[in-house]
């Protein structure tokens, strides 16, 4: 699994491309769900880094500076 996770993470501009081709062909698929479509798209793409590979996953991110 980890290795899964470290391929996606390295190649994520490839897996958001597949991703945006995939909902394309669904969206011909299943008329009149684009928006649906689009959402699980995008949730997917945020899964997997959501074309960013220089963040880092959420619950590795140092978090916020306490308030002054």
């Amino acid at each position: 699994m980890d290795k899964a996770k470290d391929m996606l993470n390295q190649h994520d501009d490839k897996v958001d491309q597949g991703i945006d081709k995939a909902g394309d062909a669904a969206k011909q698929r299943f008329a009149g769900h684009d928006e649906h479509i689009d959402q699980g798209a995008d949730k997917l793409q945020e899964m997997t880094g959501g074309g960013d590979t220089t963040r880092p996953p959420e619950e590795e991110q140092p978090p916020p500076p306490p308030p002054q």
